[in-house]
């Protein structure tokens, strides 16, 4: 007669087929194991699937959600992140970054170019694009000039100028996109609405880091990159038309057809590498926001709460559902389109949640720094915080003095 095998955690007894049997107490404890690992490692997509689930309780799925995506901004996201993931993998942003160290001859000056270039670069490329572009050039810059001490300051600062950056235009920011479009803005109106914030955010971010970066010299080991040059060319073409989709000068399926069909051809490895759960994030959200905006209760209760203050409420909204869904489900409750953009783009700042865009700086610090995440969220706290303050005081001054 054959004899039980028993273990820790797992009980198997052989068939008459010849198999094994695993007790379901063990098939519980490696599931639940998963799980924590799953929660551990995508905390914000599992925040993001669990209150789209609970909304969908409240409002079951029916034809409406198809109206909750924007697949304009999921396209764009999903090419640059194949792209970024291409250049990657030929090296490019450790040629560009050797070629910054060259010309930057000390730490100060260096984050500060990792910065503004950033800053700038959310003005055109929308504030997630910019992110993605500059976060791995600023690790690999930080990492090559062995200054990886002021990695988690950086990637704030980056974080906070690709937020506020993309404020000033209609592009900058996906939130931005859909308000100009919503209420149809007039840009230069846009622009002027967004001046005062953003001219106090680049005072603030640069006296940062001319206070808390050191001018301590650069140097960097002498070791040779080259790169596929006709493969750099292509990616950045394909780059580039993901940028162009952002002005609706190329329709979106086009980027999602010519990107992916690219890349199967030259590098299949970085459409593998693309960040998927982040794409499943947006979609969570998306669901959760459309659901809000269904719900009676939460019409009448932000309708009242807009009427009050719009900007003060859209700016703590953004705390906890983040900028875009906040953007697109207050927009059901007010014409007050000039404090709404104020309040959706200042509200930037704050928790880690309170813009997409900052999930993806905490992704890329603690996927090389993992046992540093307190210390950053912490560092991140502390200067968000501060400039949401700063800059809903200025703004609700001036509001105030403008009647």
């Amino acid at each position: 007669m054959a004899h039980s095998i028993r273990t820790k955690h797992i009980h198997v007894s052989p068939k008459k087929s010849g198999r094994f049997s695993i007790a379901p107490g063990a098939l519980l404890h490696t599931a639940a194991s998963a799980v924590r690992t799953f929660v551990r490692q995508n905390t914000v997509l599992a925040i993001a699937l669990a209150v789209a689930f609970v909304t969908s309780i409240v409002i079951p799925p029916d034809a409406e959600y198809l109206g909750y995506f924007d697949p304009k901004t999921l396209t764009c996201l999903f090419c640059t992140l194949a792209c970024i993931c291409a250049l990657r993998n030929i090296r490019f942003f450790v040629t560009l970054a050797r070629r910054i160290i060259m010309l930057c001859k000390n730490a100060k000056l260096c984050v500060l170019t990792l910065v503004y270039i950033t800053f700038i670069g959310s003005m055109f490329l929308a504030n997630d694009m910019a992110l993605l572009t500059f976060l791995p050039l600023g690790f690999m810059v930080l990492q090559s000039a062995k200054q990886e001490k002021y990695m988690a300051f950086t990637f704030v600062m980056q974080n906070i100028a690709a937020n506020l950056g993309g404020m000033l235009t209609p592009f900058g920011n996906p939130q931005n996109l859909y308000i100009h479009s919503y209420f149809d803005i007039p840009t230069g109106e846009f622009m002027s609405i967004m001046a005062l914030p953003f001219v106090v955010s680049i005072a603030v971010i640069t006296l940062c880091c001319l206070i808390f970066v050191k001018k301590e010299p650069l140097t960097i080991e002498n070791d040779d990159v080259t790169i596929n040059r006709p493969r750099a060319l292509i990616y950045l073409v394909l780059f580039a038309l993901s940028i162009v989709i952002v002005f609706e000068t190329v329709p979106y399926w086009v980027g999602l057809v010519i990107v992916p069909l690219v890349l199967m051809f030259l590098d299949r490895d970085a459409l593998k590498k693309v960040d998927y759960p982040l794409l499943l994030t947006f979609c969570a959200f998306f669901i959760f926001a459309g659901n809000m905006a269904r719900i009676p209760m939460v019409k009448e209760l932000f309708s009242w709460l807009l009427e009050k203050n719009t900007l003060l409420v859209s700016a703590f909204s953004c705390q906890f559902i983040s900028n875009v869904p906040s953007a697109v489900l207050l927009s059901q409750f007010t014409d007050n389109y000039r404090e709404l953009l104020l309040g959706v783009n200042i509200g930037g700042a704050g928790t880690l949640i309170a813009s997409l865009a900052s999930l993806i700086t905490f992704r890329e610090y603690t996927k090389h720094y993992p046992e540093k995440t307190g210390k950053y969220i912490a560092l991140f706290s502390v200067c968000n915080f501060g400039m949401l303050a700063l800059l809903l005081g200025v703004e609700s001054l001036w509001l105030a003095l403008m009647g």
